[in-house]
């Protein structure tokens, strides 16, 4: 709806001092033209003088602008990068995150020289020319390997210069590596139970038919059996205990448990099997309690999956040791450590160790029973007990695992989490 114009307060006052004279020399009976001239002349020249000394309307609230202010603002609070660009494809705006995803992003340059992704930039021409949405895919590769899904839309520029694109960047990068993640467990799992199953099916084969009466081969063929049905059972109890860890690992515990009876009792109980192997487990003295907050049937299999692969994978000799370390970072720790005097892992193995089902030899560890999830139950025990996990290991001389715990008490700091 609009408004009529308003007049200055001052040619307002100047009209109604006009009428007024009017009206006076009308009432006077005679018409004086030279006072009536001077008269109006006086109006008019106060109503002048009193427009020029007058201020200009205070203007109405800029609503335009304070809409812009305000999305600004909401943009800004978007974690998820935002870019708006013109309909040459000069940026007009972006978002703090998206400035940190593309550092070459500047205003009123092309989006081009920032982002260099064909589907990206003929998704935004086919928007500005046809005004209908667009979803197209992203994937960075450095500095980090990333995945988005770019939603584009037609937005009209807020001065009416025409129609500009908005682009919406949705990461989907941890839904895709938990994708990933659930089919390679499902392939690794299905493909080392495929193998012990195989194997039986085998044997049960053959005892039905040639070795139906020889009882030599019955019974070595059933000793295999027995063992690779304990091998699917170990695997099997690996799977679920490594799933109630993962469900629980954003939970961190409150009891207070003393790992170094905890330490102590699980050498005890790795001796006799480490002889078995032609191995020794030795417990290092630690004098007093190593107390930290944790679950006691967790931190034990942490440490039987260390012993363990150290028997298993190492020497002769198995080393267990406990000490306290201050950590600058993060305050008091308790550190449990694993050495073994064995053939030591090549170093491009080290990071992997890990990963689900990764095995160094792979058909060294099946022969030692190995299910390759050990260590990962140990990270993600470790995970939720917001502790650390160090391997260090030199061919020939070795490895040494160290495990770093949280000390409890009141006046130990706790750190945060790893």
């Amino acid at each position: 709806m609009l408004e009529r114009p308003r007049s200055s307060p001052a040619w307002t006052g100047a009209a109604i001092a006009a009428g007024l004279l009017g009206i006076a020399v009308a009432l006077a009976g005679r018409l004086d033209l030279p006072l009536i001239l001077a008269g109006l002349g006086s109006v008019c020249l106060g109503g002048w003088l009193g427009g020029r000394g007058q201020a200009a309307p205070p203007p109405r609230p800029a609503t335009t602008a304070q809409r812009h202010a305000v999305a600004e603002a909401l943009l800004a609070h978007v974690p998820d990068p935002v870019i708006l660009v013109d309909r040459r494809t000069l940026v007009v705006e972006a978002n703090p995150a998206a400035r940190a995803l593309l550092p070459a992003l500047h205003h009123a340059r092309p989006l081009s020289f920032a982002l260099r992704s064909p589907e990206v930039l003929d998704g935004v021409e086919a928007v500005l020319s046809s005004g209908m949405p667009r979803r197209v895919a992203l994937a960075t590769r450095v500095p980090l390997e990333r995945t988005f899904e770019v939603q584009i839309g037609a937005l009209p520029m807020p001065d009416g210069s025409g129609v500009s694109a908005v682009l919406f960047l949705r990461d989907l990068t941890s839904a895709r590596r938990l994708e990933a993640m659930r089919v390679d467990f499902v392939a690794n799992a299905s493909h080392e139970l495929r193998t012990p199953l195989a194997t039986l099916i085998g044997f049960i084969e053959t005892l039905q038919g040639p070795a139906r009466e020889d009882g030599q081969a019955r019974e070595r063929f059933l000793e295999i059996m027995r063992v690779q049905a304990q091998r699917m059972t170990r695997l099997i109890d690996d799977l679920l205990s490594l799933s109630r860890i993962e469900l629980r690992e954003h939970v961190a515990p409150t009891a207070v448990v003393d790992l170094a009876a905890l330490a102590r009792q699980m050498v005890d109980a790795q001796g006799p099997p480490a002889k078995a192997r032609g191995a020794t487990v030795q417990f290092e003295h630690a004098d007093g309690s190593y107390p930290v907050a944790g679950d006691a049937d967790e931190l034990a299999r942490v440490i039987e999956n260390l012993i363990e692969n150290a028997v298993k994978y190492g020497g002769g000799h198995v080393g267990v040791g406990l000490v306290r370390e201050d950590d600058p970072r993060l305050g008091r720790r308790i550190v449990l450590s694993v050495a073994d005097d064995g053939p030591g892992i090549p170093p491009e193995h080290i990071p992997r160790l890990t990963e689900r089902f990764y095995r160094v030899d792979v058909a060294s560890s099946r022969a030692r029973g190995g299910t390759g999830l050990g260590l990962a139950i140990v990270k993600h025990s470790l995970n939720r007990h917001r502790g650390r996990l160090a391997i260090e290991s030199t061919v020939g001389r070795g490895t040494t695992v160290r495990v770093s715990l949280p000390e409890y008490g009141p006046a130990a700091d706790q750190g945060g989490p790893a």
